[in-house]
């Protein structure tokens, strides 16, 4: 089966070669990341010398300068990853599903700022944050099917939300 890029060419998967250009891609790939970055600091910031540092923590609480720098460093590789998937032609099978629950998950990841930090509530925090471990999980399985690199890129964010479910939880039957 062959299809027809828009230069006329011939494919041989069978659809058009439609891509975005690299800067395109590159605008929309870092929009999630971006969003739920400032966003999220909106909510979380103002919280955190007075409400956040009233809540009994657990002994394996990190200190609050780390967050910045390991979000940094996650939105960064989600954003590559997220590039990665946009990059492909449109017609890759899969490739629709992936994007739609990767800004899913995105949503839900700004989402959790407000709920728990905006809402000063780790009971919503946690209403929030589990669903959105489960839309990383799916992202990465969708992902792996288009793009293995791109799958492994999100793989620490998983990771980081993961103990962040924990903290949660932990911060949550403290303060419950």
């Amino acid at each position: 089966m062959t299809g027809q890029d828009i230069s006329g060419a011939r494919t041989p998967s069978g659809y058009a070669d439609r891509r975005l250009s690299i800067i395109a891609s590159a605008l929309l790939a870092a929009a999630p990341s971006v969003a739920a970055s400032v966003l999220g600091s909106l909510a979380t910031m103002p919280n955190i010398p007075s409400w956040y540092a009233a809540l009994d923590k657990p002994w394996f609480n990190p200190p609050n300068w780390i967050f910045g720098p390991v979000w940094t460093a996650l939105y960064i590789m989600v954003a590559y990853a997220f590039f990665r998937i946009l990059r492909l032609p449109a017609g890759v099978k899969g490739r629709t599903a992936a994007i739609i629950v990767f800004v899913v998950q995105m949503a839900l990841n700004t989402a959790w700022s407000f709920a728990f930090f905006g809402a000063n509530s780790p009971a919503l925090g946690l209403a929030v944050i589990t669903p959105l471990w489960a839309g990383i999980a799916l992202s990465i399985a969708l992902f792996w099917r288009l793009d293995r690199k791109a799958a492994l890129l999100l793989t620490p964010y998983l990771a980081w939300v993961s103990f962040a479910t924990i903290l949660n939880v932990a911060i949550w039957r403290l303060n419950g």
